[in-house]
């Protein structure tokens, strides 16, 4: 049997959400409520288990120079980024980018156009295609950062 050590884990993600302005924001978030228990027979694990909900999973793949222009996640969504590099810019200026292994929660829905923003803009980087995966909630958004913990 394999004894764990340590504390419990942390994992980082990223949190595009819509502040109750209607502006989108970024905030690095953490994932913390884990629980050392094992699946099955398998040994324990750290678990942080999300409430269950219905969910659409989609694979996307943007190609090379993509750029998405000003506009809203369509539904609260984990964005997991599979291979390549991509770039999220808020309406409040705060740009991040993103590699293999990296994810975030898109939550932007309801932002207000401020200056010709809306939502958020998002693009690939360098010279191949980024290939992400989505988890849409079924879920309502909400006006707050670091909704999952």
């Amino acid at each position: 049997m394999t004894k764990i050590t340590g504390s419990r884990p942390r994992i980082s993600y990223w949190h595009l959400w819509a502040d109750e302005d209607g502006v989108s924001h970024q905030t690095r978030c953490a994932l913390t409520e884990f629980e050392l228990k094992g699946v099955g027979d398998a040994a324990p694990q750290w678990n942080n288990q999300q409430h269950r909900s219905e969910a659409t999973v989609v694979f996307t793949v943007q190609p090379a120079g993509w750029v998405g222009d000003w506009h809203e996640n369509p539904a609260p969504q984990w964005i997991v980024v599979l291979s390549g590099r991509w770039w999220i810019e808020a309406m409040d200026g705060t740009r991040i980018e993103q590699g293999p292994g990296e994810f975030s929660l898109g939550e932007d829905q309801g932002c207000k156009p401020v200056n010709g923003r809306h939502g958020h803009r998002s693009g690939t980087i360098g010279d191949v295609p980024a290939a992400l995966m989505t988890v849409q909630l079924h879920i309502p958004p909400t006006c707050k950062p670091c909704r999952f913990t």
